[in-house]
């Protein structure tokens, strides 16, 4: 079977506010809106250049789920408690989704994974972000074998 992740849903509070942020700081190019009459649900399905997505989803009468403050906190929840991008330059990203007002939850520094460094952020609202670096020689060198 070959699958691939198409996207991760994020449930927001301020869809307009939360898609700014988002496009702004990943420079993510909206894809599409969309709004179910029914339940009053409203969405937005955002890409990166790599073709990662996030689909950001705001219905009124939600109310806050896990907001936890880190990772270790996080996983004392079951269910989904982050999403995680990569990148080939760890410091540099951090630095500039700090600068657009992403709150600094884990700074950059190793990860259990060997030859991987790691950084968490949180979004404007609070959900957590992973920003993985890994070792490109390293991995290459897994591929050959």
């Amino acid at each position: 079977m070959t699958t691939r992740l198409d996207h991760v849903g994020v449930t927001v509070r301020d869809l307009a506010a939360q898609t700014a942020w988002y496009t702004t700081a990943f420079g993510l190019k909206n894809v599409f809106a969309f709004h179910l009459e029914g339940p009053g649900l409203e969405g937005v399905v955002l890409e990166h250049p790599h073709g990662w997505r996030i689909e950001l989803l705001a219905r009124p009468g939600s109310v806050p789920g896990l907001r936890a403050p880190d990772p270790l906190t996080a996983a004392l929840t079951e269910g989904y408690g982050h999403f995680a991008v990569t990148t080939p330059e760890l410091d540099p990203v951090h630095a500039a989704l700090l600068a657009h007002g992403a709150g600094e939850v884990v700074p950059p520094g190793p990860s259990p994974e060997p030859g991987v460094r790691m950084a968490w952020v949180s979004d404007p609202e609070g959900n957590l972000i992973e920003l993985i670096e890994k070792n490109v020689a390293q991995h290459a060198d897994r591929k050959a074998e």
